[in-house]
Protein backbone atom coordinates (compact mmCIF):
# COMPACT_ATOMS: atom_id res chain seq x y z
CA UNK A 1 0.00 0.00 0.00
CA UNK A 2 1.04 3.55 -1.12
CA UNK A 3 1.17 5.50 2.25
CA UNK A 4 0.57 8.70 1.01
CA UNK A 5 -2.83 7.85 -0.63
CA UNK A 6 -5.77 7.87 1.74
CA UNK A 7 -8.44 5.88 -0.63
CA UNK A 8 -6.43 3.07 -2.83
CA UNK A 9 -8.43 0.52 -5.47
CA UNK A 10 -8.18 -2.60 -7.01
CA UNK A 11 -10.54 -3.75 -9.60
CA UNK A 12 -13.28 -2.80 -7.34
CA UNK A 13 -16.55 -3.77 -8.78
CA UNK A 14 -20.46 -3.50 -8.41
CA UNK A 15 -23.18 -5.35 -9.84
CA UNK A 16 -26.67 -5.09 -9.05
CA UNK A 17 -28.06 -7.95 -11.03
CA UNK A 18 -26.62 -8.62 -14.18
CA UNK A 19 -25.86 -4.66 -14.93
CA UNK A 20 -22.20 -2.98 -13.09
CA UNK A 21 -22.86 -0.04 -11.47
CA UNK A 22 -18.89 -0.15 -10.71
CA UNK A 23 -16.35 -2.18 -12.95
CA UNK A 24 -12.62 -2.40 -12.73
CA UNK A 25 -12.19 0.91 -10.72
CA UNK A 26 -8.33 1.40 -9.71
CA UNK A 27 -8.10 4.87 -8.10
CA UNK A 28 -5.70 6.29 -6.10
CA UNK A 29 -6.21 9.62 -4.13
CA UNK A 30 -3.30 11.24 -2.85
CA UNK A 31 -3.25 12.19 1.03
CA UNK A 32 -3.29 16.30 1.59
CA UNK A 33 -5.65 17.10 -1.65
CA UNK A 34 -8.84 18.13 -2.88
CA UNK A 35 -9.85 15.26 -5.36
CA UNK A 36 -13.13 15.89 -7.57
CA UNK A 37 -15.14 12.58 -8.66
CA UNK A 38 -16.70 13.66 -11.82
CA UNK A 39 -19.55 11.94 -14.14
CA UNK A 40 -22.94 11.87 -15.48
CA UNK A 41 -26.21 10.95 -13.42
CA UNK A 42 -25.88 7.21 -13.00
CA UNK A 43 -22.41 6.45 -14.07
CA UNK A 44 -21.76 4.95 -10.34
CA UNK A 45 -20.27 7.79 -8.18
CA UNK A 46 -22.34 7.41 -5.33
CA UNK A 47 -21.88 3.34 -6.03
CA UNK A 48 -18.28 4.36 -5.38
CA UNK A 49 -18.00 6.42 -2.18
CA UNK A 50 -20.74 4.55 -0.17
CA UNK A 51 -18.45 0.94 -0.93
CA UNK A 52 -15.66 2.96 0.06
CA UNK A 53 -17.66 3.64 3.31
CA UNK A 54 -18.05 0.03 3.79
CA UNK A 55 -21.86 1.01 3.06
CA UNK A 56 -21.99 -1.62 0.17
CA UNK A 57 -19.89 -4.26 0.14
CA UNK A 58 -18.38 -4.46 -3.66
CA UNK A 59 -19.14 -7.48 -6.07
CA UNK A 60 -15.37 -7.99 -6.18
CA UNK A 61 -12.02 -6.56 -6.06
CA UNK A 62 -10.26 -4.69 -2.87
CA UNK A 63 -10.21 -0.56 -1.65
CA UNK A 64 -8.53 0.62 1.30
CA UNK A 65 -9.29 3.91 3.14
CA UNK A 66 -7.14 5.22 5.90
CA UNK A 67 -5.00 2.02 4.98
CA UNK A 68 -7.65 0.09 6.15
CA UNK A 69 -9.72 -2.71 4.20
CA UNK A 70 -13.20 -1.12 3.31
CA UNK A 71 -15.00 -4.28 3.72
CA UNK A 72 -14.31 -4.50 7.32
CA UNK A 73 -14.50 -0.71 8.82
CA UNK A 74 -13.86 0.02 12.38
CA UNK A 75 -16.12 2.66 14.53
CA UNK A 76 -12.42 3.97 15.42
CA UNK A 77 -11.88 4.43 11.42
CA UNK A 78 -14.98 5.86 11.00
CA UNK A 79 -14.74 8.06 13.34
CA UNK A 80 -11.56 9.88 10.77
CA UNK A 81 -14.19 10.20 8.17
CA UNK A 82 -16.69 13.17 7.50
CA UNK A 83 -19.16 11.88 5.17
CA UNK A 84 -22.21 14.08 4.16
CA UNK A 85 -24.91 12.86 1.76
CA UNK A 86 -26.18 14.22 -0.90
CA UNK A 87 -29.41 14.13 1.40
CA UNK A 88 -28.69 16.09 3.96
CA UNK A 89 -30.58 13.91 6.70
CA UNK A 90 -31.07 15.58 10.14
CA UNK A 91 -33.66 15.27 13.22
CA UNK A 92 -36.16 17.49 12.13
CA UNK A 93 -37.19 18.03 15.76
CA UNK A 94 -34.19 19.28 17.07
CA UNK A 95 -32.70 23.25 16.94
CA UNK A 96 -29.16 24.29 15.56
CA UNK A 97 -27.88 24.36 18.81
CA UNK A 98 -29.61 20.85 19.96
CA UNK A 99 -27.91 19.14 16.97
CA UNK A 100 -24.21 20.38 17.78
CA UNK A 101 -24.86 19.24 21.27
CA UNK A 102 -26.07 15.69 20.64
CA UNK A 103 -23.57 15.13 17.50
CA UNK A 104 -20.81 16.35 19.90
CA UNK A 105 -21.24 13.05 22.70
CA UNK A 106 -20.05 11.15 20.14
CA UNK A 107 -17.08 12.65 18.92
CA UNK A 108 -14.16 13.47 20.85
CA UNK A 109 -12.19 15.58 18.69
CA UNK A 110 -15.44 17.31 18.43
CA UNK A 111 -14.69 21.25 17.64
CA UNK A 112 -17.47 23.67 18.66
CA UNK A 113 -15.38 26.49 17.13
CA UNK A 114 -15.63 25.09 13.75
CA UNK A 115 -19.17 24.11 14.40
CA UNK A 116 -20.29 27.81 15.25
CA UNK A 117 -18.44 29.12 12.78
CA UNK A 118 -19.72 27.50 9.70
CA UNK A 119 -23.16 27.46 11.28
CA UNK A 120 -22.82 31.06 11.77
CA UNK A 121 -21.23 31.57 7.89
CA UNK A 122 -24.73 30.29 6.71
CA UNK A 123 -26.65 32.68 9.04
CA UNK A 124 -27.85 30.05 11.25
CA UNK A 125 -29.54 30.79 14.54
CA UNK A 126 -28.92 28.53 16.84
CA UNK A 127 -32.57 27.94 17.97
CA UNK A 128 -33.46 27.74 14.62
CA UNK A 129 -35.87 24.26 13.65
CA UNK A 130 -34.33 21.89 11.13
CA UNK A 131 -37.87 21.52 9.41
CA UNK A 132 -37.87 25.21 9.01
CA UNK A 133 -34.60 25.54 7.46
CA UNK A 134 -34.46 25.95 3.99
CA UNK A 135 -32.27 23.41 1.46
CA UNK A 136 -28.71 25.40 1.62
CA UNK A 137 -29.29 26.38 5.28
CA UNK A 138 -30.19 22.14 6.00
CA UNK A 139 -26.69 21.87 3.43
CA UNK A 140 -24.78 23.91 5.94
CA UNK A 141 -25.84 22.58 9.10
CA UNK A 142 -24.81 18.78 7.68
CA UNK A 143 -21.20 20.73 6.74
CA UNK A 144 -20.83 22.14 10.25
CA UNK A 145 -21.71 18.82 12.16
CA UNK A 146 -19.13 16.86 9.68
CA UNK A 147 -16.30 19.07 9.74
CA UNK A 148 -16.42 19.72 13.82
CA UNK A 149 -15.28 16.26 14.44
CA UNK A 150 -11.74 17.48 12.29
CA UNK A 151 -11.82 14.32 10.37
CA UNK A 152 -8.87 13.26 8.18
CA UNK A 153 -10.91 12.54 5.35
CA UNK A 154 -13.96 14.40 4.05
CA UNK A 155 -16.46 12.25 1.92
CA UNK A 156 -18.58 14.65 0.33
CA UNK A 157 -21.02 13.09 -2.20
CA UNK A 158 -22.29 15.80 -3.95
CA UNK A 159 -23.33 18.34 -1.53
CA UNK A 160 -24.30 21.30 -3.69
CA UNK A 161 -27.06 19.67 -4.79
CA UNK A 162 -30.09 21.84 -5.41
CA UNK A 163 -28.43 24.50 -3.86
CA UNK A 164 -28.95 28.39 -4.99
CA UNK A 165 -25.60 29.99 -6.24
CA UNK A 166 -25.65 31.82 -2.93
CA UNK A 167 -25.57 28.83 -0.61
CA UNK A 168 -22.92 26.60 -3.27
CA UNK A 169 -20.44 29.46 -3.31
CA UNK A 170 -20.94 29.29 1.29
CA UNK A 171 -20.04 25.70 0.82
CA UNK A 172 -17.19 26.15 -1.14
CA UNK A 173 -15.67 28.75 1.02
CA UNK A 174 -16.38 26.95 4.05
CA UNK A 175 -14.62 23.89 2.07
CA UNK A 176 -11.56 25.94 1.33
CA UNK A 177 -11.28 27.61 4.27
CA UNK A 178 -11.47 24.77 7.13
CA UNK A 179 -9.65 21.79 4.62
CA UNK A 180 -6.97 23.65 3.42
CA UNK A 181 -4.04 21.84 5.37
CA UNK A 182 -1.45 19.27 4.28
CA UNK A 183 -2.52 16.37 6.80
CA UNK A 184 -6.54 16.72 5.36
CA UNK A 185 -8.21 15.53 2.53
CA UNK A 186 -11.51 15.87 0.65
CA UNK A 187 -12.88 13.86 -1.76
CA UNK A 188 -16.39 14.81 -3.74
CA UNK A 189 -18.46 14.29 -6.05
CA UNK A 190 -20.35 17.69 -7.47
CA UNK A 191 -22.09 18.51 -11.21
CA UNK A 192 -21.06 22.14 -10.46
CA UNK A 193 -17.66 21.79 -12.67
CA UNK A 194 -17.26 25.90 -11.89
CA UNK A 195 -17.09 25.13 -8.16
CA UNK A 196 -14.92 21.80 -9.29
CA UNK A 197 -11.97 24.14 -10.96
CA UNK A 198 -12.13 26.58 -8.13
CA UNK A 199 -10.83 24.06 -5.43
CA UNK A 200 -9.75 20.59 -7.02
CA UNK A 201 -6.38 19.57 -7.31
CA UNK A 202 -6.96 16.25 -8.94
CA UNK A 203 -10.18 15.00 -11.13
CA UNK A 204 -11.45 11.79 -11.64
CA UNK A 205 -14.10 11.05 -14.63
CA UNK A 206 -16.40 8.34 -14.30
CA UNK A 207 -18.58 6.90 -17.49
CA UNK A 208 -21.04 4.42 -17.37
CA UNK A 209 -19.21 2.74 -14.43
CA UNK A 210 -15.88 2.90 -15.72
CA UNK A 211 -13.50 5.11 -14.41
CA UNK A 212 -11.89 7.00 -17.64
CA UNK A 213 -8.98 9.79 -16.70
CA UNK A 214 -7.62 10.25 -13.10
CA UNK A 215 -4.97 13.13 -13.07
CA UNK A 216 -4.31 16.40 -11.60
CA UNK A 217 -7.36 18.62 -13.06
CA UNK A 218 -4.11 20.94 -15.02
CA UNK A 219 -3.60 17.88 -16.75
CA UNK A 220 -6.71 16.97 -17.82
CA UNK A 221 -7.39 20.34 -19.43
CA UNK A 222 -4.14 20.67 -21.17
CA UNK A 223 -4.76 16.86 -22.68
CA UNK A 224 -8.42 18.40 -24.10
CA UNK A 225 -7.58 21.24 -26.98
CA UNK A 226 -9.48 23.05 -29.35
CA UNK A 227 -8.41 24.15 -32.73
CA UNK A 228 -10.47 26.90 -34.55
CA UNK A 229 -10.28 26.73 -38.37
CA UNK A 230 -11.68 29.43 -40.49
CA UNK A 231 -11.79 29.21 -44.62
CA UNK A 232 -13.11 31.51 -47.72
CA UNK A 233 -15.92 29.19 -47.96
CA UNK A 234 -17.76 26.08 -46.38
CA UNK A 235 -15.29 23.66 -44.56
CA UNK A 236 -13.35 20.83 -46.81
CA UNK A 237 -14.51 16.92 -45.66
CA UNK A 238 -12.41 16.26 -42.45
CA UNK A 239 -9.98 13.22 -42.64
CA UNK A 240 -9.46 10.96 -40.11
CA UNK A 241 -7.66 12.91 -37.06
CA UNK A 242 -5.89 10.81 -33.76
CA UNK A 243 -7.84 11.84 -30.46
CA UNK A 244 -10.91 13.54 -32.08
CA UNK A 245 -13.53 14.53 -29.57
CA UNK A 246 -15.92 16.34 -31.66
CA UNK A 247 -15.62 18.42 -35.02
CA UNK A 248 -18.30 21.08 -34.90
CA UNK A 249 -18.91 22.52 -38.64
CA UNK A 250 -20.69 26.04 -39.50
CA UNK A 251 -20.75 27.90 -42.44
CA UNK A 252 -16.97 28.70 -42.89
CA UNK A 253 -15.47 27.17 -39.72
CA UNK A 254 -14.34 24.26 -38.32
CA UNK A 255 -14.20 23.88 -34.42
CA UNK A 256 -11.87 20.46 -33.81
CA UNK A 257 -11.59 19.39 -30.07
CA UNK A 258 -9.03 16.96 -29.53
CA UNK A 259 -7.69 15.02 -26.72
CA UNK A 260 -3.65 14.27 -26.49
CA UNK A 261 -3.20 16.39 -29.61
CA UNK A 262 0.16 16.37 -31.08
CA UNK A 263 2.39 17.82 -33.88
CA UNK A 264 0.58 15.19 -36.72
CA UNK A 265 -2.35 16.67 -35.59
CA UNK A 266 -1.67 20.39 -36.60
CA UNK A 267 -0.15 18.94 -40.08
CA UNK A 268 -3.29 17.52 -40.69
CA UNK A 269 -5.41 20.15 -40.14
CA UNK A 270 -2.55 22.55 -41.60
CA UNK A 271 -3.13 20.16 -44.67
CA UNK A 272 -7.02 21.69 -44.63
CA UNK A 273 -5.51 24.81 -46.05
CA UNK A 274 -7.79 27.61 -43.81
CA UNK A 275 -7.52 30.74 -43.78
CA UNK A 276 -6.42 31.23 -39.63
CA UNK A 277 -6.10 28.84 -37.30
CA UNK A 278 -5.82 29.22 -34.14
CA UNK A 279 -6.26 27.48 -30.13
CA UNK A 280 -8.89 28.00 -28.23
CA UNK A 281 -8.68 27.65 -24.31
CA UNK A 282 -11.39 25.33 -22.81
CA UNK A 283 -12.55 25.54 -18.98
CA UNK A 284 -13.18 22.38 -17.36
CA UNK A 285 -16.60 22.52 -18.08
CA UNK A 286 -15.77 22.67 -22.25
CA UNK A 287 -13.06 20.25 -21.87
CA UNK A 288 -15.07 17.85 -19.63
CA UNK A 289 -18.16 17.55 -21.97
CA UNK A 290 -16.18 17.38 -24.89
CA UNK A 291 -14.57 14.24 -23.23
CA UNK A 292 -18.00 12.80 -22.84
CA UNK A 293 -20.22 13.87 -25.22
CA UNK A 294 -20.53 11.94 -28.94
CA UNK A 295 -17.55 12.02 -30.45
CA UNK A 296 -17.57 12.82 -34.27
CA UNK A 297 -18.62 15.94 -36.30
CA UNK A 298 -21.22 17.37 -35.53
CA UNK A 299 -23.68 20.21 -36.35
CA UNK A 300 -25.52 22.83 -34.43
CA UNK A 301 -29.05 21.36 -33.78
CA UNK A 302 -30.50 24.47 -35.32
CA UNK A 303 -28.86 24.45 -38.28
CA UNK A 304 -29.87 21.21 -38.96
CA UNK A 305 -33.46 22.10 -38.85
CA UNK A 306 -33.07 24.86 -41.59
CA UNK A 307 -34.99 24.30 -44.68
CA UNK A 308 -37.27 21.98 -42.60
CA UNK A 309 -40.96 22.98 -42.65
Amino acid sequence: MNEKSVIQTHGLTKYFGRKPAVYELNLEVPRGCVFAFLGRNGSGKTTTIRMLMGLVQPTRGAGTILGHDIRSLTPEIRARIGYLTEEHQLYSWMNVKECGEFQAKFHAKWNDKIYRGVVGHFGLKPTATVKDLSRGERAGLCLALTLAPQPELLMLDDPGLGLDPVARRALVESMIFLTRKSDRTIFFSSHHLSDVERVADYIAVFDRSVLRASCPLEKFQESVQQMRLRFPGAPPALPKIPGLLQAIRTENELRVTCVRANGETEKILRGLAPLEMEAVPLGLEDAFISYLGERGEKTFILSELEGQP
